[in-house]
């Protein structure tokens, strides 16, 4: 690791960056440090809540007129140097009233601030505007920047995973090009868009790979129907509302600018956390297999320790009537697999201006990412884990007389003749897995106060999404259409550009009659997008120096074997209108109601409009009832419809084979196609006391008219296929939260909070009544499906005989009879057979998911300890299905060595055996820091240094690479390909071979405000 340290290339990776921001940094501070040359006196002083006299910490305090400023520490003390003639100081902290404080040539001013009231009431945002927390009647939950995950983040949802209940947010392994799996209480349809909703700054459908986590300034989920009906067609799988940091307004009640900067950094060393427990080349060669010579750890060949470094500034400042935010944030982030990474720049611009007496708002928001990655290949892992222990790395050092059973291209040694068998490490260093993106939003809104009660909003953005990838396998490398295969070299090229136009407007009216408050809400909404996509692959090269440059010296040019793709969406529209009424009567009964309009053109002509309803009623029991320990006590209930559009357009249409052009229609067309529909009841209880609050959910969801291909009668549509609305899911679950301070006083506080969520998914209506799926794959296990699916009964079923815990003289494993007619029927064809012997092996869907956080501060020092679990699940482990067994013609392969392995069992076959519980509790994050007494400096009003470790223990019965659950399946692709269409949610358990191995990562940071 020291060495990795010290190279010059890492310098320069860590620190030409970092160099950029403090050059920039430096010219901040030296332009605020105006008053060095004046005479100076201190100041000190306490800052304490005037209601119970406990101490603030972070409430800003600065000189009137100037930038010259300071924060009290956790103590809420301060002490700061200010110009002889200063005359006023100006305290402010979120939630307290600020206040003016005249000198009057005081040395110590004590200070007592009033919390604001009015703020206590926090303003959540939801769909089309915002409401106080205690008017919510759906399920809705908020998280805040001082509650995100820390540590070494680069992905925006990462920040609230295990944060929200029933949000679910998976990123198994530590591959940082992976986004992460998310589920919003389980699965809301078995097509496309099982994610929920992304709304940025309010647009809709936004793109979390153009935000960095440090622009973010809160999160809000709208888990429910009631909560995410607004947003129509779109909104089944839920919402995420990502808010963005804004610009800082004038100090106090002066016209006095305040311009701030800030600086944030880190650098996070990541190495494997768990990987497949294999054969040393000791153990390999003493069970008879073939020996080549060589003692070669593959795993430690194609992984390493992986450093990343991230720089984040911006600058933010404002005046009476604009308010700005610019910042640049710069992310190089390795993976622990060789080769594998990102080099990403990321800016945004946040501006806002009041004109017209402040009735006029304009808003501006315009971000740019561009990210260039190196997807590597996950195969490597997979290879490194079944490759003869034996072998060296080059050929020339092949210690085997019979030099045809390897082949040296390029130096690396190649197994000749051995099926699915590669140079893990020649994978690496010989082809190439790359691509490039940039991403671009740019949205600008008006808001103008009509009326003290009518307000007009009206929103306007635009995004832009253009990737380009290239693949190229060299001709020396035996590893997909290399050197020893039908073609020498291949290379591709694809391109994906899409875009995306949003125009809303909408009035909110508000009034109070006598005890009653309202607000009315109308808009229009119109979205279109359109893509376009290129591919071009081709083979059959001279050599490795220009093929992925020059495509045109391909040999398969001249044979016709090039494989080239295009497409171009039509235009997408998505056109609403929607309405939405909030009642509160005596700030005790409340009461909203909503209704959506929407129209899609991805939908069948004579289906394309719908309407979405929902409604919510809550009451505060507290204003009737006095309960002595609590504060509130909220019973709410709300129902709501959404829907869900197929992922591609046309599917109403019928479709034509491309080739040839004679060809019949390949697909009916179905006029009458229409979105999916699901239909939640939520029922919630909020309460909080003195130190605690919380919430207890229960909801019930039918999920209706998935869209699906179905087989049809070709003498009634013209063709056998279409695609049709059929199936119906139902889900229940319950949820809780609960916070509560521990500890409360002048140097120390302590505060804890746990999410538990469980629920369980149905399959009540589907297009057959039970079905075998997710096949295990190659080599000789490709009629093994393990995952079963069936009418009536619950989704996550691992299916499967269970292993006797004998063999017989062939080593052949024995399974139980379970059905006791004195027959065994085992074989995974006959899975779904009255007699045969197959029972469920486990779930892939957890029973029950927990976070918990805990939040420390003594003085100056901060703690932040988050555990993570998910409990009642399990996982196929596919290494050991394949590698386990001690076949004896696989001598030239590794075996997986686990505690389950055993010597006897000499042929693989799927089983109990290979199903493991993976229940797990970890450490996920522990972040401690330090903030620095910064009076005495002029013009640093915060400095604060950290450290963190992610996956510090992970305590799991699991002998794979990572206990977390997988929600959907891929199936057995090479190198980890996806399907364009994305996972199989109804196929959730299945740990595959491909599968990034998990890592742990030490972080050391530092937080720098001006």
């Amino acid at each position: 690791m020291l060495k990795h340290w010290i190279t010059s290339k890492l310098l320069a990776k860590i620190f030409k960056p970092f160099l950029c921001v403090f050059l920039g940094a430096l010219l901040v501070i030296l332009t605020f440090d105006t008053s060095t040359a004046q005479s100076r006196r201190t100041i000190t002083g306490t800052v304490t809540d005037a209601a119970d006299g406990v101490a603030i910490p972070a409430v800003n305090i600065v000189v009137e007129g100037t930038l010259i400023g300071t924060s009290t520490n956790i103590d809420g003390t301060y002490s700061f140097s200010i110009p002889a003639d200063a005359e006023t100081l100006v305290f402010s902290s979120i939630g307290y009233i600020t206040l003016n404080v005249q000198i009057n040539g005081r040395s110590t001013i004590d200070v007592e601030m009033s919390q604001d009231v009015q703020f206590l009431d926090d303003v959540i945002v939801v769909g089309y505007g915002s409401q106080e927390e205690k008017e919510i009647t759906s399920s809705v939950t908020s998280v805040s920047a001082e509650d995100f995950n820390l540590g070494n983040v680069s992905e925006p949802l990462q920040l609230i995973q295990g944060k929200v209940p029933g949000l679910s947010v998976y990123n198994r392994g530590g591959d940082p090009n992976a986004s992460p799996t998310i589920r919003l209480r389980g699965i809301s349809t078995i097509g496309a868009n099982t994610e929920p909703l992304i709304v940025i700054d309010g647009v809709i459908g936004g793109s979390l790979a153009n935000i960095d986590p440090s622009d973010i300034e809160s999160m809000t989920v709208l888990k429910d129907g009631s909560a995410a009906a607004i947003y129509g067609t779109r909104g089944s799988s839920g919402v995420i509302i990502v808010t963005t940091k804004k610009g800082s307004d004038v100090i106090g009640n002066s016209s006095t600018p305040v311009t701030q900067f800030s600086y944030d950094s880190f650098v996070a060393s990541s190495s494997v956390l768990s990987s497949i427990d294999v054969m040393s080349a000791q153990e390999f060669t003493a069970a008879g297999s073939n020996n080549l010579g060589a003692n070669t750890d593959w795993i430690d060949q194609v992984t390493r320790t992986a450093i990343s470094n991230t720089h984040n500034a911006a600058i933010s400042g404002g005046t009476e009537n604009t308010n700005y935010r610019v910042s640049l944030n710069y992310r190089d982030a390795e993976g622990i697999l060789e080769n594998s990474g990102f080099e990403q720049l990321n800016g945004r611009l946040n501006m806002s201006h009041t004109t017209w007496d402040d009735k006029l708002k304009l808003d501006i928001n315009y971000s740019l990412t561009n990210r260039d990655a190196n997807y590597s290949f996950s195969d490597a892992l997979r290879y490194a884990v079944l490759f003869n222990p034996t072998a060296p790395i080059l050929g020339a050092d092949a210690n085997i007389g019979n030099t045809d059973f390897y082949a040296p291209y390029n130096g690396y040694f190649h197994p000749v003749g051995l099926f699915d068998s590669f140079n893990p490490k020649a994978i690496i260093d010989l082809n190439t897995n790359t691509g490039e993106s940039k991403n671009v939003l740019f949205s600008t809104s008006a808001r103008l106060n009509l009326t003290d009660n009518l307000v007009v909003n009206t929103m306007f953005s635009r995004q832009s999404f253009d990737l380009l990838n290239a693949e190229y396998y060299s001709v020396y490398d035996a590893y997909r259409g290399g050197a020893g295969s039908s073609k020498t070299g291949l290379a591709s090229r694809n391109t994906l550009n899409s875009r995306s136009t949003l125009f809303e407007s909408y009035a909110t009216f508000s009034n109070t009659i006598n005890k009653l408050d309202y607000i009315f809400t109308s808009g229009y909404s119109f979205q279109q997008d359109n893509s376009e996509f290129f591919s071009l692959e081709a083979g059959g090269f001279i050599n490795d120096d220009l093929g992925l440059n020059a495509l045109q010296g391909a040999s398969d040019l001249e044979t016709s074997g090039v494989i080239l793709s295009s497409n171009a969406s039509p235009d997408e529209k998505i056109i609403a209108g929607f309405f939405r009424g909030n009642f509160t009567w005596d700030n005790s009964i409340f009461f909203n109601a909503s209704l959506r309009r929407e129209g899609s053109t991805k939908l069948g002509e004579d289906n394309r409009w719908g309407l979405f309803p929902a409604f919510g009623v809550g009451a505060d029991v507290t204003s009737f009832v006095d309960i002595g320990f609590l504060d509130q006590l909220k019973v709410r209930i709300g129902y709501g419809v959404t829907g869900a559009l197929p992922a591609f357009y046309g599917l109403s249409q019928f479709a034509r084979n491309s080739r040839p052009r004679t060809a019949p229609k390949a697909r009916a067309a179905n006029p009458d196609l229409k979105w999916e529909e699901k239909a939640e009841l939520n029922v919630g209880l909020d309460f909080g006391g003195d130190r605690f609050s919380g919430t207890i959910e229960i909801y019930n969801r039918d999920i209706n008219d998935f869209v699906l291909e179905r087989d049809v009668e070709a003498a009634v549509y013209g063709f056998d296929k279409r695609f049709e609305n059929a199936g119906k899911l139902n889900t229940t679950g319950f949820e809780l939260s609960f916070d509560y301070d521990v500890i409360q006083s002048m140097d120390m506080n302590y505060n804890t909070g746990i999410v538990f969520s469980t629920y369980s998914t149905t399959l009540e209506e589907y297009v057959v009544p039970q079905e075998m799926i997710a096949n295990l794959g190659a080599p000789g296990q490709n009629s093994t499906d393990m995952i079963r699916v069936a009418v009536g009964e619950e989704i996550g079923q691992i299916w499967g005989p269970v292993y006797s815990g004998n063999v017989d003289e062939n080593g052949v494993p024995i399974m139980k009879d379970l059905n006791g007619d004195g027959v065994l029927s085992t074989n995974q064809t006959n899975a779904l057979d009255p007699d045969g012997d197959f029972t469920q092996l486990g779930s892939g869907i957890p029973d029950f998911e927990i976070g918990w956080t805990n939040q420390f501060n003594y003085k100056n020092w901060d703690v932040n300890a988050f555990f993570r679990g998910a409990f009642g699940h399990s996982l196929v482990n596919t290494y050991r299905a394949f590698y386990e067994p001690r076949i004896p013609s696989q001598g030239s392969y590794n075996l997986v060595n686990t505690k389950y392995a055993d010597d006897a069992i000499k042929s693989a076959q799927f089983s109990s055996l290979y199903v493991e519980e993976a229940d797990f509790f970890k450490l996920d994050n522990l972040t401690i820091g330090y903030t620095f007494d910064s009076s005495k400096w002029n013009n640093i009003s915060s400095l604060r240094v950290y450290a963190s470790g992610q996956n510090l223990f992970v305590l799991t019965e699991y002998t794979g690479v990572d206990p977390e659950p997988v929600l959907q399946d891929f199936g057995p692709t090479a190198n980890g390909d996806r399907p364009a269409d994305g996972g199989n949610v109804l196929a959730p358990g299945i740990d595959r071979r491909y599968n990034y191995f998990s890592s742990r990562t030490f972080t050391l940071g530092i937080n720098l405000k001006f």
